[in-house]
């Protein structure tokens, strides 16, 4: 039987899937994929960075499609999210996206909204297909239907090699870099806390080669503490008392600069996201020539691949509604690739052997 072009496959002719899911994450730095959000996207600028830019530039491309009535759909926000934006930023942290086919009275689609990813969980059958999703809000669960014509959620999933049913986010990845990352933030923080430069010892040198008392020791370390420790404090002069010298302590320029450690880290961290670290104004990284090229390799190797998955898969779950639904990229509209369609059409107007429909197919019209 086929139904709005999807066929549905004979009995027994799917293979099997695992009915449970690998979705543990290693290495010594937050476990979790909350924790990894707060760590790598909340309190990490360069992640948060690469992230909105990844995901602005994916919610901002032109579409076209087969009924403008698709592009008003994906386009239209519910909930004040701005959904292919929002999806793009799911794909990346999480490595799913759930996006909820919201129908009016009629039974025709109303709305377009993304479910967070960390609430919804796959249900599958008995061969471990997915036959619903559930989606968890405190005690709530709302069951949403996966059936292949008219579907209740479309799920957009990242590449996983370790799991049926759940994809792979690019947190994992980034963690490492995200740790270290963090870490010299709070070192460099913390000498800055300390007048940028290390702290050093008091030592007693008395006469009669006698020591401190506990009381001694206890109301000088206070005094310290107080009045000498701290940025506010910073360059505050000092008054001894007998027997009382101060020693310097003293770190080499290398033990001290964790400037290239934090511009690795960076690097990596950009490089995970699929971001080229030319455009986050990373310093050291000589791989693109100029900021316009890597502006193009940012939109065909990242942007452009990535709004194509989606827009096939919301295509694919809305032609219940639309028959034949296709939505695509404009590609003559995007800014960053222009000069390529330049060529692609120079070139594909001077072949002459072509015919005009041949021609049209070559860029991509219909």
């Amino acid at each position: 039987m086929k139904l709005f072009g999807w066929k549905a496959p004979r009995d027994g002719a799917r293979p099997a899937l695992s009915r449970a899911g690998v979705t543990a994450f290693s290495g010594d730095w937050p476990q979790g994929y909350e924790a990894q959000v707060r760590a790598g996207y909340r309190d990490n600028a360069v992640g948060q960075r690469a992230v909105r830019l990844m995901a602005e530039s994916v919610g901002d491309v032109p579409l076209t499609a087969s009924d403008p009535a698709l592009v008003a759909l994906v386009t239209m926000r519910s909930g004040g999210q701005t959904l292919l934006g929002d999806v793009g930023a799911q794909l990346l942290l999480h490595g799913n996206a759930y996006v909820q086919l919201l129908r009016d009275a009629d039974g025709g689609i109303a709305e377009l909204y993304a479910l967070r990813p960390e609430r919804v969980s796959v249900e599958p059958d008995a061969s471990g297909w997915p036959a619903a999703y559930a989606y968890r809000v405190g005690g709530n669960v709302t069951r949403l239907s996966a059936d292949p014509v008219r579907p209740q959620v479309v799920h957009i999933k990242a590449y996983n090699p370790l799991d049926d049913h759940y994809g792979l986010g690019c947190l994992g990845a980034a963690s490492g870099a995200v740790a270290v990352h963090n870490a010299a933030a709070r070192w460099n923080k913390a000498l800055l806390d300390n007048a940028a430069r290390p702290s050093g010892a008091l030592v007693h040198e008395a006469a009669d080669g006698s020591v401190l008392s506990r009381d001694q020791f206890d109301r000088l370390r206070r005094e310290m503490e107080e009045g000498f420790s701290g940025a506010a404090n910073a360059g505050r002069p000092m008054l001894l008392e007998g027997g009382l010298r101060w020693q310097a302590i003293s770190l080499t320029p290398a033990e001290l600069d964790f400037v290239g450690t934090k511009a690795a880290a960076a690097r990596e961290i950009a490089l995970a996201f699929g971001v080229p670290p030319m455009m986050l104004g990373l310093p050291g990284d000589s791989t693109y020539a100029n900021y316009r090229e890597a502006n193009r390799a940012f939109f065909r190797l990242s942007v452009l691949p990535m709004a194509g998955t989606i827009l096939d898969a919301l295509a694919q779950g809305l032609r219940g509604w639309f028959p034949d639904a296709a939505l695509s990229v404009d590609l003559d509209r995007v800014a960053a690739i222009a000069e390529d369609r330049a060529s692609l059409w120079d070139m594909v107007g001077k072949a002459d052997f072509l015919t005009g429909e041949e021609k049209r197919a070559k860029v991509g019209l219909s």
